[in-house]
């Protein structure tokens, strides 16, 4: 085996990605605090070429120091928009034909690893905030509630962390 130069990896262009077939996911950020966090969230969409991240309530939006820090440039090929409020940007998904998933803790969650949509599903994939998780009101009204498998004692991964996991989990399943 021997390490690619970035030369030789083969990077899109911000134009070339631009030009490139989406998957139909979106990220929907519930009050996120941390502005690293939201970034590592963009570049993450940005690697699996998601359709777009919706930035809600405390989340930070571009351009900030600290989000483009981890985003890498990533601001400026994944769309995004901001919402005041996470119901809004949920119902408005969810009036677009979007399955709604929540990555949460919850009674009734599916283990992320058994989740299978169909390959013509669009979702949006809600991931909450630092401390409190997702709100309860969302939580209500989500079509699937997904969780991911731990198996220590803290029960908590870094949003960013579960959020690589998750949209990694649905856009293979997708592709």
């Amino acid at each position: 085996m021997r390490k690619l130069p970035i030369d030789e990896i083969g990077r899109l262009s911000p134009e070339e990605y631009k030009e490139i077939v989406k998957l139909p996911v979106i990220a929907v950020l519930d009050d996120i605090r941390s502005h690293h966090n939201t970034g590592a969230v963009f570049r993450t969409c940005d690697a699996f070429a998601c359709e777009a991240v919706y930035l809600c309530g405390i989340t930070g939006t571009p351009p900030h120091r600290d989000i483009q820090k981890t985003a890498l440039g990533a601001t400026e090929t994944v769309s995004w928009k901001y919402y005041e409020s996470t119901m809004t940007a949920v119902t408005e998904l969810k009036s677009k034909g979007y399955k709604i998933a929540v990555l949460e803790i919850a009674e009734g969650s599916i283990d992320i690893t058994s989740f299978n949509p169909a390959t013509d599903e669009k979702i949006a994939l809600i991931l909450g905030n630092e401390v409190n998780g997702v709100n309860q009101e969302i939580i209500d009204i989500c079509d699937y509630c997904l969780e991911i498998p731990q198996y220590g004692t803290k029960h908590s991964l870094n949003v960013s962390v579960s959020g690589g996991i998750a949209l990694w989990e649905i856009c293979k399943k997708l592709r």
